[in-house]
């Protein structure tokens, strides 16, 4: 019988993603022998804001060469691919789902950034990583679909030396306590969405250790952001590269229900940066 993370990872398997990344390129005029990481930003960034939010997230950490970055849940490599090439610095990605893991790795290859990252399959709640072994972990819209937020933290604090910091940036339980408009972009069915509110978040990490530094919540820049790229769509037409390529025959309806619920305040994305013990 499936696991939860079996049916989780399943969600995020969509078939020959390398070759239909690779076709938009072409369709976009890039040689994929050229290709930069920039080319990649409209379908490697898989969380609400894309880069923009990355960039935001990592602007309020201290990243240098020497730092050891962990991206857990790194999907198909794209934050690792930004932070390498920002900072220079070495990064670790770890995802559940194989079929990232695969095209993580044959991307970052093919933009000439493999030397300074490394991508392994697992758990985020078995890291396949090694006792402080790392300065930052970042989680980017992941923890929707962990209901053992307790062991997400324990593990990242694990991962991380002392004094690291956690910089976790999910989409959370709003305000209004409604049930949710299903599929989305993290799940397709209920028995796959494990929404917590921030409280739980900071209870969590608490427990595990941690000390949160600050907190803030995105859901106007979410709001702004999506407004923005439906606009973009209904003017231009769905670009040949973005992230629907991730989300299957489904993108559409996923994208629309997420912004609904955001709307309605049943969904709230929020940052939270905490400190290890």
């Amino acid at each position: 019988m499936p696991t939860t993370e079996d049916r989780v990872a399943s969600h995020y398997t969509t078939d020959a993603l390398i070759q239909r990344i690779q076709g938009a390129l072409g369709q976009l005029g890039i040689d994929i022998s050229a290709a930069t990481p920039a080319d990649l930003k409209p379908v490697d960034e898989f969380h609400t804001g894309g880069l923009e939010a990355t960039l935001d997230l990592l602007d309020q950490l201290e990243i240098g060469s020497a730092t050891r970055v962990l991206d857990i849940g790194c999907g198909i490599g794209g934050t690792a691919r930004a932070v390498t090439e920002r900072y220079g610095c070495q990064v670790t990605g770890v995802d559940l789902t194989p079929a990232f893991v695969e095209t993580a790795a044959a991307l970052t290859d093919m933009v000439g950034l493999s030397g300074q990252t490394t991508f392994r399959q697992g758990s985020a709640l078995a890291l396949p990583v090694q006792d402080e072994g790392f300065d930052i972990a970042l989680l980017l819209h992941v923890g929707m679909n962990i209901a053992d937020k307790g062991t997400l933290f324990t593990e990242a604090h694990r991962a991380l030396c002392p004094g690291g910091h956690f910089a976790v940036f999910d989409v959370m339980t709003g305000p209004v306590a409604e049930g949710l408009a299903f599929p989305l972009p993290w799940s397709s069915v209920p028995e796959t969405s494990f929404l917590a509110p921030p409280s739980a978040y900071r209870a969590a990490a608490e427990a595990a250790g941690f000390a949160l530094i600050v907190e803030r919540g995105r859901s106007d820049f979410a709001k702004a952001f999506f407004e923005n790229a439906f606009a973009r769509v209904a003017a231009e037409g769905a670009p040949p590269l973005g992230i629907h390529i991730l989300m299957g025959e489904t993108a559409g309806e996923k994208l629309k229900n997420y912004v609904a619920n955001l709307e309605a305040g049943r969904v709230a994305p929020t940052e939270m940066i905490f400190r290890a013990s």
